[in-house]
């Protein structure tokens, strides 16, 4: 049940004055929760909380966090259709789609309960004594990942579950032994609440610490603020605008203590498309396009916002076929109409830029539906021009047509960090072209071969980031396992008694992880 409260840790509270209410895209009226803007108290209280809790469950087993996440897991699913109605009514978006999502979000939990239950991501490092190494002795000295403290997460308005309340960040963070506290997205502020009513329900079971998690509402920037400016707090998560991302790292940056924000800040994902793979599957490729583009009305971070390609007779038929297949589209609803407004601004400013032509546009939309676009430009006024290089949140792409082989290396050379990077190629021409890949290649955090850049595959070997603005920093990303690591920090212990080192790091090795003794990779036991 949606109660409009705040949760601070594991209490229902709204001590705060001011209210709102979430959209319901699709039908255009405002939905019939009432929600509680959380107070500067309550956000006090939700760190305190936090910082003591931290305490604590910073020092909780894997197992015992492992059957913290996994209850979160069943407790989602005992929502059922409450949570997909809830989702729907606050994004417009389908059924389909809710439940996609819910997937993934609970497999993304999984992913996390497995890997600390097994243990050996800590990277434990062990180098042992040489107390009779001249002319200096060696210390035993012993290495593993420690969890930073309470965790500000900030829910994303384009993925309400799995990169919001309990989404990839809050998994990934209280995995590491970090609490959190989630500063709800507005847009779906009713889809936060029930979720973060099963991840409490979840530590309750499971015996966690009160303050492992907490739950804002908050419809405007103050709550957030609040957040990373607070001495207590000690890393940020946050997927969304890079205006806003810039925001939050700048101010963390300002900090008597700066912290880290680890923020994922959309990009415009260039797709490459070379000349014989135009001429042999130009039509089928228009066709696949026209289907990424439009995927979920463009509201994803890894859109195909920018298609680069050489002139000639075949991509003027790759543009015709995917301008027919763009008009049988039919539009999609957008998240809310604020994001339907900043999409007409950003391509009509685009459009409005020197040498721009509009290719085609599907005309004539309901209330918050979108109108699919392409347009195209020269290569060179592409270089040119910075407003060209920008994302356009929505069903968008444009089209940059290079003079030659030259001037397509230019243009990617000059656009900034992306998230992906596409390379469509046939096996026989790529090899030309490998200039043009190395430049890609330091560009992007995920190059693609003969594919689309929609579609982001929840494993270990995912990077879900890239060079900034994609990302505030480039070694780590946001989607699979290797996300823990940005809420973690190495610790070293020198000369310290077995009995009293962490499990992970004594003789008999307790919790049987592999680790790393003397330079070589073992689950063995060691002897003093």
């Amino acid at each position: 049940m949606i109660t409009g409260k705040n949760y601070i840790g594991n209490t229902l509270s709204n001590l705060g004055s001011k209210t709102f209410s979430t959209f319901n895209p699709k039908l255009s009226i405002e939905n019939e929760w009432v929600f509680y803007e959380a107070s500067d108290s309550e956000v006090d209280k939700a760190i305190e909380l936090a910082v003591d809790a931290f305490k604590v469950y910073g020092t909780f087993s894997g197992k015992a966090k492992a059957e913290f996440l996994n209850q979160i897991i069943y407790e989602i699913e005992a929502l059922g259709n409450e949570l997909i109605d809830v989702y729907c009514k606050e994004t417009g978006l389908p059924e389909g789609r809710a439940k996609g999502e819910r997937g993934r979000t609970m497999g993304q939990l999984k992913s996390f309960a497995d890997l600390i239950e097994e243990g050996s991501w800590v990277e434990p490092i062990v180098d042992t004594a040489l107390p009779h190494r001249e002319p200096v002795a060696k210390p035993d000295l012993r290495k593993m990942m420690m969890p930073l403290g309470p965790v500000a997460v900030f829910g994303a308005s384009n993925f309400p579950l799995a990169y919001s309340t309990a989404g990839g960040d809050t998994a990934s963070a209280l995995a590491s032994g970090c609490p959190v506290i989630v500063k709800s997205h507005p847009m779906h502020t009713g889809t936060g609440e029930l979720v973060a009513s099963t991840i409490i329900n979840a530590a309750k079971k499971t015996g966690m610490p009160n303050g492992v998690f907490s739950n804002l509402n908050s419809s405007g920037i103050s709550i957030g603020e609040k957040l990373v400016k607070h001495p207590k707090i000690k890393a940020i998560g946050f997927t969304g605008s890079l205006k806003g991302g810039k925001s939050l790292y700048n101010m963390a940056a300002k900090r008597d203590e700066p912290i880290p924000v680890f923020a994922e800040m959309g990009s415009v994902n260039p797709v490459i498309l070379l000349p014989k793979a135009l001429k042999d599957k130009g039509e089928n490729w228009a066709k696949t396009y026209a289907g990424s583009i439009t995927l979920g009305v463009g509201q994803f971070c890894t859109n195909p916002g920018l298609v680069f390609a050489i002139k000639s007779p075949e991509l003027d038929d790759f543009i015709e076929v995917l301008s027919q297949e763009i008009l049988k589209i039919e539009p999609s609803c957008m998240l809310n109409p604020k994001i339907k407004k900043n999409y007409i601004k950003n391509n009509s400013e685009v459009v409005a830029q020197k040498g721009v032509s509009t290719i085609v546009v599907k005309e004539k939309t309901k209330d918050n539906f979108a109108s699919q676009m392409i347009v195209a430009v020269s290569g060179e006024e592409f270089i040119n021009n910075k407003t060209l290089h920008t994302e356009v949140f929505g069903p968008f792409s444009m089209i940059v047509k290079c003079m030659d082989k030259r001037q397509l290396e230019d243009v990617i050379s000059c656009i900034d960090g992306q998230l992906t990077g596409t390379v469509i190629s046939e096996d026989s021409e790529i090899s030309d072209f490998s200039k043009m890949i190395s430049i890609l290649q330091n560009k992007v955090g995920r190059l693609i071969f003969n594919g689309v850049p929609t579609g982001v595959e929840v494993c270990p070997a995912m990077q879900h980031g890239g060079p900034y603005p994609a990302s505030t920093d480039s070694r780590f990303g946001a989607v699979g396992t290797s996300a823990i690591k940005r809420w973690v920090r190495p610790i070293s212990f020198q000369d310290w008694p077995n009995k009293l080192l962490p499990n992970e790091l004594k003789d008999e090795n307790p919790l049987q992880i592999n680790r790393m003794i003397n330079g070589n990779f073992s689950k063995s036991s060691l002897k003093r």
